[in-house]
Formats: C-alpha cells, sequence, structure tokens
C-alpha cells in the first residue's frame, strides 16, 4: 500500500524508529534502528512495508528502496516471518547474503536468528538465482552512516546495541558469548557496535 514516507525523526529505539509526517508519527520498526540516530530532527525518507495481521497492523522501514526489495523476497520465503527477515537484513553484508544463497551455504544461513536448517534450505531453494538484480548502492535517500552518531538516550552504546540484538531475536546465550568483545571495544557509536556484534555472530 505505501512505497515511503518522508518526514522528521523524532525518536530511536533499539526496535524501531519514529517518524513525523503532517502530524503523525508513524513507528517503524527496522533492522538497525540506530543508523537513524544521526538524523534526529531532520527530514528522511524511509521506504516501507505494511504487514496485516489479524491482530496488528505494523510497518517496517528501509533505508532505501534496494534494502526494502531485498526484505519482500525474503518474506516470500516460508518459514521467514517479519522479525526473522529484519534479522537477517541486520547484518550489513547483504552481498555476503546473496552468495551464501547462490552457494547453497545452509551453514551461513542458520547463523541467523529463526533460521534453522529446513528454513535455510527453503532460502536456497526460493531465492537462488533471483538476487542477482539486488545491489546494494547508496542512494540520495540513504542514510550517511559514516557521521558522528548523537544519540538519544544517555545510557551506553553497549547496551543499546545488546537491546538491539534482543529485538531482533538473538538469545540471551548468544549475546553473552560475544558480549566480553564488544566491551573491550573503544566505538563512537552504537551502531558501530551493533555492527560489529553482528559480524561476531556470524563468525561464531
Amino acid at each position: 500500500m505505501y512505497e515511503y514516507i518522508k518526514g522528521i525523526v523524532t525518536f530511536v529505539s533499539p526496535a524501531y524508529i519514529v517518524l513525523e509526517t503532517n502530524g503523525i508519527g508513524y513507528q517503524l520498526f527496522m533492522a538497525n534502528p540506530f543508523r537513524f540516530s544521526s538524523k534526529l530532527n531532520e527530514e528522511v525518507t524511509v521506504y516501507i512495508h505494511q504487514a496485516v495481521r489479524e491482530d496488528a497492523i505494523t510497518l517496517y522501514g528501509f533505508k532505501d528502496y534496494t534494502e526494502k526489495q531485498l526484505y519482500l523476497k525474503l518474506l516470500s520465503v516460508s518459514g521467514i516471518g517479519p522479525k526473522s527477515g529484519l534479522a537477517i537484513l541486520a547484518n550489513d553484508d547483504h552481498q555476503g547474503l546473496v552468495q551464501a544463497i547462490e552457494n547453497e551455504d545452509a551453514a551461513y544461513l542458520t547463523k541467523f536468528p529463526g533460521v534453522g536448517k529446513k528454513t535455510a534450505s527453503q532460502i536456497v531453494l526460493d531465492l537462488k538465482g533471483k538476487l542477482a538484480d539486488l545491489t546494494h548502492t547508496q542512494s540520495e535517500n540513504t542514510v550517511d552512516y559514516q557521521q558522528e552518531l548523537v544519540l538519544p538516550t544517555n545510557y551506553s552504546h553497549v547496551t543499546e546495541a545488546i537491546e538491539a540484538l534482543e529485538a531482533l531475536g538473538y538469545s540471551v546465550k548468544e549475546i553473552k558469548k560475544i558480549e566480553p568483545q564488544i566491551r573491550k571495544l573503544n566505538k563512537e557509536s552504537t551502531d558501530a557496535y551493533l555492527r560489529e556484534a553482528l559480524r561476531l555472530l556470524m563468525k561464531k
């Protein structure tokens, strides 16, 4: 129903951002909301997907058109729901994801929360050869992730990153394994900590 929303980023949390347009604040669940921390109180364009269930209507946000299309491809796979789709997208290595699908690398795919061997095999079966057109280049609407982030909260970057991992569906056990390595890092933003945490989780 909706392609994108242009509005002001008014809030960033571990699971979603709030985008205000025409006096309405839209709650947009995202793979990595902290990408938008540097855009607080600024106007951005976010591509969205509306999911309608019997008990809820939910909006999911994406940094650009290509990321949205990859998400929709993932949702077309039996066993992949909205939350597990976001967890897969949270890892920035989308080319690695496509390569794993093309190489039928089920072991790589099962590292994502909510993806077991059966679902990994289904992803390969349904999407192999169908993702070549999804190249991830920055568009004019893509958030510049290299900017220094201004966080909306006063607690630590590490705590925010851990909360974001929990929101994506990673278990406490999985997070505990990498938490010591994360806490040793000296990063300037939650986004940077989250990216490193996701990288470590994919290596486990």
